[in-house]
């Protein structure tokens, strides 16, 4: 028996260590978005955490291998993770002030290093209580080893592929501290002869229960704005209604915004993608790379052209439809990678809108001169590309390097500025095209300042060239956009943060 428990024991431990870091980029990924940032910070940390667990453990092993010290590390374990929920917030709110960087390297600390770290305790611990002899010690290290990262393996893809998307992450933190618990238990009652388990098991079903009912959880709550709330594959995604607005946020950030009644825009950025429109004699064919909230899909639906939407995301493509008002009809809508659209299929369209955005900058991989070169080949003669950025003031190196980039694949590039001053964040949008960039007449005049007329007007009449001399050319080899749009993301969390103050809300 003590064998059998010592290699469950194992395997549990193992699977729960890449299950919490998985999980842990939904837990701070709607307030800091799901960035290269985080991912180095809980890489580091579990990493940190596992070699401070195996240290410890082993000197702790050594004084004298009980099982019942090994049971109650693995119960301490668990007793972490399901307050994790309740710790979040208060510990994302602290750390906000310590700039991106560092916020999510305190916040990951925090929150999962001491879990972390009692699991890899367990490694150790348990070769000690298993190893009879000096001549089996390797055979019993590769044993539990093997055992280990086999569950540690599993657990990703479970937690991934079916955790994630169908449970959510307050019930998948619950469930494995629920399992790491009744492994305690087990362990104590293994040592106790079994006296110590209906009870303990008893007690363990009861608190779990408790737990689930007044633990914060991922659920609609329309009379608290909260209209729905997704896991996908790619990010958490919440609809809010805020005043007589409705927000889509991916991870916690912006991807929509529209007046519910009317399903009419109230971004300023797609107001000035209409802009695009203006280049043409006529409606034409058009994709568009990247759909949130479906408002680029509406207008240009509604002024007449045929549109192709990208969507890498189903979900974002359902709520659009259940929440935003997106009818089949407007456009053919496919779910997959731009850059492998654009590549298995040959379709040329007039004008391509790039409004693709991940947690924060634009994808990486779609705005290299080898992605650019894809995407000029998709543009008939003439056609025209518009692409969403956001960055911190007008002469940010991230605007003046995708300038650069589309320079080596397009005769005429400009920016048109939605941020105002021109040293605060903003969007911009960026147009290239091999032929001039000359509008078939000027945009109106605005009736007054809050309408999208303005936000056309102010964008076209401040269009400015980008002065590209020594700035880098993005490429596939080198591109460091993530680095350059940490301010921009910072800045906008900021922004965010305080429109949704509401804690539960949209993050």
């Amino acid at each position: 028996m003590m064998n059998f428990y010592i290699y469950l024991a194992v395997i549990v431990s193992g699977a729960s260590v890449l299950a919490i870091e998985l999980l842990g980029t939904r837990v701070i990924a709607p307030f800091y978005g799901a960035s290269l940032y985080l991912w180095s910070a809980l890489i580091s940390v579990t990493l940190s955490a596992l070699s401070a667990g195996y240290a410890i453990g082993g000197r702790w092993a050594d004084r004298g291998p009980r099982l019942g010290r090994f049971a109650f590390v693995i119960g301490a374990a668990g007793v972490w993770i399901v307050i994790v929920p309740w710790l979040r917030l208060p510990v994302l709110a602290a750390s906000e002030s310590a700039g991106l960087r560092a916020a999510v390297l305190v916040t990951a600390t925090i929150l999962f290093f001491p879990p972390l770290a009692l699991l890899g305790m367990v490694i150790p611990y348990a070769i000690r209580l298993k190893a009879s002899s000096l001549e089996v010690v390797g055979r019993t290290t590769g044993s539990l080893l093997w055992v280990s990262t086999i569950s540690s393996v599993a657990a990703a893809i479970t937690t991934g592929f079916f955790l994630i998307p169908n449970v959510g992450v307050c019930r998948s933190l619950f469930l494995i501290s629920f399992v790491l618990v009744a492994t305690s238990i087990l362990g104590f009652a293994i040592q106790h002869k079994r006296k110590l388990a209906p009870a303990a098991l008893l007690a363990l079903a009861a608190a779990g229960i408790l737990v689930y009912r007044v633990a914060p959880a991922e659920m609609t709550d329309p009379d608290n704005e909260l209209m729905a709330v997704k896991q996908s594959a790619y990010g958490e995604i919440r609809v809010v209604d805020l005043g007589d607005l409705r927000y889509m946020l991916l991870n916690g950030d912006t991807r929509g915004i529209i007046d519910p009644q009317t399903w009419q825009t109230r971004s300023q950025d797609i107001n000035v993608l209409d802009i695009a429109k203006g280049f043409f004699d006529q409606p034409g064919e058009m994709l568009l790379v990247g759909m949130g909230g479906a408002s680029v899909v509406k207008s240009y639906y509604g002024s007449g052209w045929h549109v192709d939407a990208i969507e890498i995301d189903p979900v974002v493509t359902r709520i659009a439809r259940a929440y935003f008002g997106l009818l089949r009809d407007e456009a053919r809508v496919y779910e997959m990678d731009a850059r492998r659209f654009l590549i298995t299929h040959d379709k040329r369209y007039d004008l391509i809108v790039m409004d693709a955005f991940g947690s924060s900058p634009i994808p990486f991989h779609l705005v290299t001169t080898e992605a650019l070169a894809l995407i000029r080949s998709r543009l008939v003669p003439g056609g025209i590309l518009a692409m969403n950025i956001e960055a911190v003031g007008w002469d940010d190196v991230l605007i003046r390097s995708l300038v650069a980039t589309a320079n080596q694949q397009f005769q005429h590039v400009t920016v048109l500025p939605i941020a105002e001053p021109p040293d605060q964040f903003g969007s911009f949008v960026l147009l290239a095209s091999n032929r001039a960039l000359n509008l078939k007449e000027e945009p109106p005049g605005p009736r007054d300042r809050f309408t999208p007329e303005y936000d056309r007007a102010h964008a076209w009449d401040n269009r400015f060239q980008v002065n590209t001399a020594g700035i880098p050319v993005l490429t596939d080899d080198l591109n460091p956009i993530d680095i350059w749009a940490e301010r921009a993301n910072l800045e906008e969390r900021r922004v965010l943060h305080a429109l949704f103050s509401k804690p539960g809300i949209a993050w």
